[in-house]
């Protein structure tokens, strides 16, 4: 775990799409495309995100919020 949030350092496909409010189906097509971290096979069909990695991509979006405004 994480000591500093005390949160897992991986996310689950539903941990994402619920912090990003994005549908499953558009992550994997974001990631596929490099639009967003791309997912760590940790075994037999079993995706997982790193959680600095997906933080990093809400915040440069929150970052260009203000820019495009």
């Amino acid at each position: 775990m994480n000591t500093e949030t005390n949160s897992p350092r991986l996310m689950s496909f539903n941990d994402v799409a619920a912090a990003t409010t994005l549908s499953k189906t558009l992550v994997r097509q974001m990631a596929a495309e490099n639009q967003f971290p791309a997912p760590l096979s940790i075994g037999v069909k079993r995706l997982a995100w790193v959680r600095a990695e997906v933080e990093a991509w809400i915040d440069t979006r929150i970052a260009a919020r203000g820019i495009a405004a």
